[in-house]
């Protein structure tokens, strides 16, 4: 079967066709991807004052205060040295952009939960979904459905959210990619792409201006500064998944590229569940002078994946393969096409940062399920945002005041699912978004390990439906504050401790009669550490949020064969509180060479999440998440590039389908392993075997309120697979 199935919708036209090709070109020629490269890197370069180039950075030593390190991923075999936060404008590379160490000293200045996952801890894997980058950070829950589909949450955000993702802000180089209405897909992320992922976790995301209880997540992409000059990789594996990927980056004077493209399909464990794809992210940088950069980012992407659909417990236990025979009656499918253009100015004042910008995102869904969804969503917005870094009266003091807008429309249309083709119109919605929010932030030094935090931010916000073929219209607006303070405690130059109390804010998503639903508000408290010695690494959070008119979206069971997209409303008083803890301890070192490491990493997640005396609910367990969530991994990692070894994910305890708390998802362990060789440059490669011990498990379920054995709310777990991959970087 084809990799590419070109069915262009008529209102992107000509988007899949052109990006498919190109696709195919540099799949099949990377010589002329290389040919491209060379005529940029063989101009006469500019002298810019703060563009460092990669052979002066290597030898670069600094001479700086270290930052403590996170635990939550699997750990290199060597540890990379710590930075320091650098001061306002003194990036090595990107004025605009941090590299991976100075990305990870800032984020380390944030009284709270908080996370960079470096490209080398997903790149060894199929490196396709988001559980592949964020699978081992803690407090990130992901449950797979079928292909690049699955539930994120962070802290409960979005519990029982049944598709689409919502309650975490999702950016990309720091630019929003939720829809204007709090959406976001995860087909268009694609971690082949990304030099890190920055993960803020609740107010902590507060420097980027959100709100939500989840936090916000960042999928941050090279520049020319920090990109190979040509990189090629392809990967295999079971249920039919070939990947192939390519990209290129380089700098020529005051210009710097970077690009990335990559395609895949599968035919899927289950049956009905074909799925293929492409993606490109780009970005092209001009720096102005030394202290003026901007950035222009392309992100274009293509998905056509058939739905096999949920079935009963039994049947997900008994026979995982069989897709929901009503959803391949009705030809189930999600398709989709999505652009996103954005630019990025960065301008260096003094003391001060600034950066401003623009983005529009188009997308195109086709979507035929219960009946046959087909609509448009065209988002725009902007962006500003200064940060001031300086010693005032000897004091050390950060601040960041900034402003976002995200508007969008939806023309959204429903039709009689005719055994997947369209029958007639039922609904016809005109959709409008209005997002407009300021927000400022400001860390003091009181002393120079000891930093107070305050910020706050509003948000005002419009939700409108026009219902252009019935009486189901209406209109409301938000008007929201979220403030937060903390303290951050440098003990020691590898060891901190925080604190930090916030309030946060969610409105609804457009869903039926979504603008009669009161917007869902928290406060969070959060008390942890972290930090890393030569050996040891750790990273740890306790917190507790309490919730007001959470936004829950339960299913409508109809009968055992008929489900409906899920219904959104409040609850009254929910509790959300847990632990994420990470540790990273190094041992049996020298074992076969002076610089080896056999490391344990171990991911912990405790969530208890729960109704506070409601009326209808009582304090039972909110539906949609097991209690205790563990992975581990031991890995021995040699110097010259070479690692081994086993991990095992275990969901430790049941959880509840249903807010009555009648049905249970079992607990499950899965045992895998891995092996291969890295290196920066030229060959590397993998093996990697998950569910070896092919467990039948359920891996999500839809949620509703009340559920019986008969109902159709489980997707199962993906069986035995083998994935293997080779890549080569220069």
């Amino acid at each position: 079967m084809s990799l590419f199935r070109i069915s262009a919708s008529p209102r992107l036209p000509h988007f899949r066709v052109v990006l498919a090709g190109l696709s195919a070109l540099l799949v099949t020629s990377p010589v002329v991807a290389q040919e491209l490269s060379k005529g940029t890197t063989e101009l006469p370069a500019v002298k810019v004052e703060t563009t460092v180039s990669k052979a002066a950075k290597a030898k670069k030593t600094a001479k700086a205060t270290p930052a403590p390190q996170s635990a939550a991923a699997p750990l290199p075999a060597a540890e990379p040295a710590p930075v320091a936060a650098p001061a306002p404008g003194t990036r090595s590379g990107s004025l605009g952009v941090p590299t991976t160490a100075e990305a990870t000293a800032d984020i380390n200045r944030a009284p709270g939960g908080v996370e960079v996952v470096p490209d080398t801890e997903f790149r060894n894997t199929p490196a396709n979904t988001i559980k592949d980058a964020l699978g081992w950070v803690p407090g990130v829950i992901i449950q797979s459905k079928w292909g690049p589909d699955a539930r994120v949450s962070i802290r409960g955000s979005g519990l029982t959210r049944n598709y689409g993702n919502r309650g975490i802000n999702a950016f990309m180089d720091g630019i929003p990619i939720n829809t204007s209405d709090g959406l976001f897909d995860l087909f268009e992320v694609d971690p082949s792409a990304y030099r890190y992922v920055e993960v803020y976790k609740g107010a902590n995301a507060l420097r980027f201006g959100s709100n939500s209880l989840g936090g916000a997540i960042n999928f941050v992409t090279p520049t020319g500064y920090d990109a190979d000059l040509f990189g090629a990789r392809i990967d295999v594996g079971s249920f039919g998944f070939v990947k192939t990927t390519v990209n290129s980056g380089g700098v020529s004077g005051p210009v710097d590229y970077f690009i990335n493209l990559s395609a895949n399909r599968e035919d899927g464990y289950r049956e009905h569940s074909e799925q293929e794809m492409a993606r490109l992210n780009a970005n092209l940088g001009y720096r102005l002078s030394a202290n003026a950069e901007t950035r222009f980012y392309v992100n274009a992407n293509t998905w056509n994946g058939e739905l096999p659909g949920e079935v009963t417990k039994a049947q997900a236990l008994k026979s995982p393969k069989e897709a929901n025979p009503y959803w391949v009656f009705l030809d189930q499918q999600r398709n989709i096409d999505s652009v996103r253009v954005a630019n990025k100015t960065t301008l260096r004042i003094d003391g001060t940062t600034v950066e401003f910008g623009a983005f529009t995102h188009q997308r195109y869904v086709d979507h035929p399920i219960y009946e046959y969804l087909d609509y448009d969503v065209s988002d725009y917005g902007g962006f500003v945002r200064a940060t001031d870094d300086r010693m005032i009266g000897g004091f050390r003091n950060r601040l960041i005041v900034g402003a976002n807008v995200l508007n969008g429309t939806f023309d959204y249309k429903q039709f009689v699912n005719n055994a997947g083709k369209k029958g007639a119109l039922t609904t016809s919605l005109d959709w409008e978004s209005e997002n407009y929010s300021a927000y400022v932030e400001n860390s003091f030094s009181v002393t120079p390990n000891v930093a107070l935090i305050a910020g706050t931010q509003f948000m005002h916000v419009v939700r409108e439906q026009r219902d252009r073929i019935g009486a189901n219209s209406g209109l409301n607006d938000y008007d929201l504050w979220s403030p937060k303070v903390g303290i951050l405690w440098d003990v020691d130059p590898g060891w901190q401790v925080f604190a930090n109390i916030s309030r946060s804010a969610e409105v609804p998503t457009f869903d039926a009669n979504a603008f009669n639903i009161k917007a869902q508000t928290a406060t969070t408290y959060e008390i942890g550490t972290r930090g890393s010695r030569p050996d040891f690494r750790w990273d740890v959070s306790l917190y507790r949020a309490e919730i007001d008119d959470e936004l829950q979206c339960l299913t409508v069971v109809f009968s055992p064969f008929f489900t409906a997209p899920c219904v959104i409303q409040n609850a009254d008083k929910t509790v959300h509180q847990g632990v994420e803890a990470g540790f990273g301890l190094a041992f049996l070192k020298s074992t076969f060479d002076i610089e080896d490491r056999v490391w344990l990493n171990v991911v912990y997640t405790y969530n208890d999440f729960f109704f506070d005396n409601d009326v209808l609910w009582g304090n039972n367990q909110l539906p949609g998440v097991a209690p205790h969530n563990f992975r581990a991994e031991l890995l021995y990692n040699h110097p010259s590039g070479f690692y081994a070894g086993p991990n095992v994910e275990w969901m430790a305890d049941a959880f509840y389908a249903d807010n009555a708390n009648t049905l249970k998802v079992d607990p499950y362990a899965l045992l895998g392993f891995r092996l291969g060789y890295d290196q920066s440059k030229g060959w590397s490669g993998y093996v990697e075997g998950r569910n070896l011990l092919d467990e039948r498990y359920i891996a999500t379920t839809i949620t509703t309120g009340n559920a019986d054995p008969s109902m159709e709310l489980f997707n199962p777990g993906t069986g035995r697979a083998v994935y293997g991959g080779v890549q080569y970087r220069w």
